[in-house]
């Protein structure tokens, strides 16, 4: 079993010291989606709801999330992103979101993937639940990490 990082030798949450780790190019994906029904779908793809284009809406709320997740999870370190790409496309049963971060730095940035997945996901849920309120918001996952210690991982 691998230790967890996040937690100390006396049991106490901390956050981890990267301060002698190697800058190196790291990248991650998430994805998540947002199941509702056609007519909803229908509404969100169209652009014509009284919120404006939800897809684009919920797109800049991933991006702007991604720059604050140290604001959000306690012990993530403030990260210089150089790139943030959401993106919210039409799927079958609801909107598929999907988030690319990319950064060079000492730690990984699959936290600022999985937040921006999420805030847009939620910004989705917002701005689409006057036409229902029984949406749901499901498979928020990591897809893939690139770079650091640890190495490339892809979700099987």
């Amino acid at each position: 079993m691998s230790k967890l990082t996040h937690i100390g030798e006396d049991g106490r949450a901390r956050m981890v010291d990267v301060s002698d780790k190697a800058s190196t190019v790291r990248e991650a994906v998430a994805e998540g989606f947002v199941r509702m029904s056609p007519a909803t779908l229908a509404l969100a793809v169209s652009g014509a709801g009284k919120k404006g284009d939800v897809r684009a809406v919920a797109e800049i709320a991933g991006v702007m999330a991604a720059k604050r997740t140290s604001d959000l999870i306690p012990m993530c370190h403030p990260l210089t992103l150089s790139n943030v790409e959401v993106k919210v496309e039409a799927a079958d049963g609801g909107l598929a979101v999907t988030a690319r971060v990319k950064t060079a730095g000492p730690t990984g940035v699959e936290m600022e993937a999985l937040t921006a997945v999420s805030v847009a996901c939620l910004t989705l849920y917002d701005m689409l639940k006057a036409a229902e309120k029984g949406m749901v918001i499901e498979a928020v996952r990591l897809v893939s990490k690139a770079g650091g210690k640890s190495g490339d991982w892809t979700a099987p």
